[in-house]
């Protein structure tokens, strides 16, 4: 008998065991289910930056954009897209009637860059052009379709071809064909987050 009870016992305390082992692992499936799967965040990801100073990514036409302490109005925005590729040039007017364009693209971090017309740079295609006192080198061109917004001077879609140049300086100097039309030069220098402060507009 005592050879049987302790079996039993051993056997109960088993059971007993199973059984708890199987309700904790129902609670934790249940929690599991029901907690919201939170998409992977970037760690690099400029969310403090974009609170703080506005996000380029979500600029549209009427908002105001400082950057480097010269204030500007977002006039119209060109969006661009090359196979799985996307970026924004925005068209920014200055208080004297000036124009610049602020290129916003991820790759994947934000990459903010500022363009401005220039005349005179000849066109697009040798290995090496020198303009302004600098070489530069042929990075890349290729092209792209677009689709305007607002106020660009633009056809409201198309295609555009492009053909980027860099100096040794970083100093950048890019060529854009419109529709098919002569190619324009705009001298471009790279922003960091801080260049830029953001004033959204109400929707």
């Amino acid at each position: 008998m005592n050879g049987l009870t302790a079996t039993l016992i051993v056997v109960i305390i088993v059971l007993i065991v199973v059984v708890v082992f199987a309700v904790i692992m129902g609670m934790r499936a249940k929690r599991a289910a029901a907690k919201p799967e939170t998409p992977p965040t970037d760690p690099f990801h400029t969310g403090d930056q974009d609170s703080l100073r506005g996000d380029p990514r979500a600029l549209k036409a009427g908002d105001i954009v400082e950057v480097r302490g010269s204030s500007y109005t977002v006039r119209g925005t060109v969006r661009l897209s090359e196979g799985g590729w996307t970026w924004a040039e925005h068209l920014l007017d200055d208080a004297k009637g000036g124009q610049v364009w602020l290129a916003v693209e991820e790759d994947p971090d934000l990459i903010l860059s500022l363009w401005t017309p220039v005349a005179d740079a000849g066109e697009p295609g040798p290995k090496t052009i020198d303009f302004g006192g600098r070489t530069y080198h042929s990075e890349e061109s290729g092209s792209a379709e677009f689709r305007s917004e607002a106020t660009t001077g633009l056809a409201e879609q198309g295609t555009v071809r492009y053909h980027d140049y860099e100096a040794s300086d970083g100093s950048m100097l890019g060529f854009e064909s419109y529709g098919g039309a002569d190619w324009e030069a705009s001298s471009g220098e790279a922003l960091s987050r801080y260049d830029v402060l953001i004033y959204p507009t109400a929707d």
